[in-house]
């Protein structure tokens, strides 16, 4: 089955059986190794990545399901130099083996994204004021990434000093 899909701000074009799963052809026709195949039933996160801006475990979607969608792998976020995230992943040790990092880092920047937009959460206290990422609410939010190494606490900091940080030019806004 013929479907096009931009990977990375790229326009990619396939042909695939349709019974592929959006992590096979990341990994296997896209040549994008970043994404990890972990327990392929869609209960660790390594295969995290971005549709459209949201997170999904890429091993539980056919790339069918994708036509014209924008996805975003862990490669694409470190399209000028890391990430602030994943730099920050660097600065506080967040990984040990690595092998969940990847899939760690697409479903915090998705997280930070929907922090920022106010969603709330399972552990939200209240539905309608304005979301604080509280070690209650991180733990909640990332709970669909496991790291087998128990790097957590690395994992969390690094987050959390993104989460905190101020854009220089919203610093001089007043």
């Amino acid at each position: 089955m013929k479907l096009s899909f931009a990977v990375n701000g790229r326009k990619q074009s396939l042909d695939l059986d349709p019974r592929v799963t959006l992590l096979d052809a990341l990994r296997d026709h896209v040549g994008l190794s970043g994404s990890k195949k972990g327990c392929d039933h869609g209960q660790c996160g390594a295969c995290t990545v971005l549709v459209n801006g949201r997170r999904i475990n890429a091993c539980l979607s056919l790339a069918v399901m994708h036509e014209g969608d924008e996805v975003t792998t862990v490669e694409g976020l470190a399209r000028d130099g890391p990430s602030a995230l994943q730099a920050a992943f660097v600065e506080h040790d967040g990984m040990q083996c690595g092998y969940c990092t990847p899939g760690q880092i697409c479903s915090a920047t998705a997280m930070l994204e929907e922090v920022a937009a106010g969603w709330p959460s399972h552990v939200s206290a209240d539905l309608t004021s304005k979301v604080e990422l509280t070690q209650d609410e991180l733990r909640e939010r990332m709970s669909g990434n496991l790291c087998r190494c128990s790097c957590y606490p690395g994992i969390n900091a690094a987050i959390g000093q993104v989460a905190t940080e101020v854009p220089a030019e919203e610093e001089t806004a007043d």
